[in-house]
C-alpha cells in the first residue's frame, strides 16, 4: 500500500515541475510562447530587416497587439524564430516608433537594445 502512495506523490511532483516549466516558457506572452507570437509578425518581415522599408498596416496591428506587453514584444523580437527568419533586433526594435505609436514604451530595455 505504501508503494502506490509514493508513486502517486512522485508522479504529482513531476507533473508540478513540468507545469512550472511550461508556464515559465510562455510567461512573457501569456498563453503563447514568444516563438508562437513571432509567427504572427510575418507582415513585418521586411521592416524587421531593413530600417528604410515601409512598415505595413498589418505589421503595425500585430506589433501593437504584442507590444501591449513590452516584455512579450522583447521576447518575440529576440526569439529563435525571429532570429532564424532574419530579423535584425536593432532594426525590429524601431518598428513601434516607425508605426507612430504614441504610447510605446520608450526607453524599455530589451536585451542589449532600448526601445526608441
Amino acid at each position: 500500500m505504501e508503494t502506490p502512495i509514493k508513486f502517486i506523490c512522485i508522479l504529482g511532483l513531476v507533473a508540478v515541475v513540468i507545469s512550472f516549466n511550461v508556464v515559465d516558457a510562455a510567461s512573457a506572452c501569456g498563453k503563447s510562447t514568444p516563438d508562437e507570437e513571432a509567427m504572427s509578425l510575418a507582415p513585418c518581415a521586411m521592416a524587421a530587416q531593413d530600417a528604410k522599408a515601409a512598415v505595413s498596416d498589418g505589421c503595425c496591428k500585430q506589433v501593437k497587439r504584442i507590444g501591449a506587453n513590452p516584455s512579450c514584444l522583447c521576447a518575440v523580437l529576440l526569439s529563435d524564430t525571429a532570429k532564424s527568419s532574419g530579423v535584425k533586433p536593432e532594426v525590429a526594435i524601431t518598428i513601434p516608433k516607425r508605426c507612430n505609436f504614441a504610447n510605446r514604451p520608450v526607453g524599455y530595455k530589451c536585451g542589449a537594445y532600448t526601445l526608441p
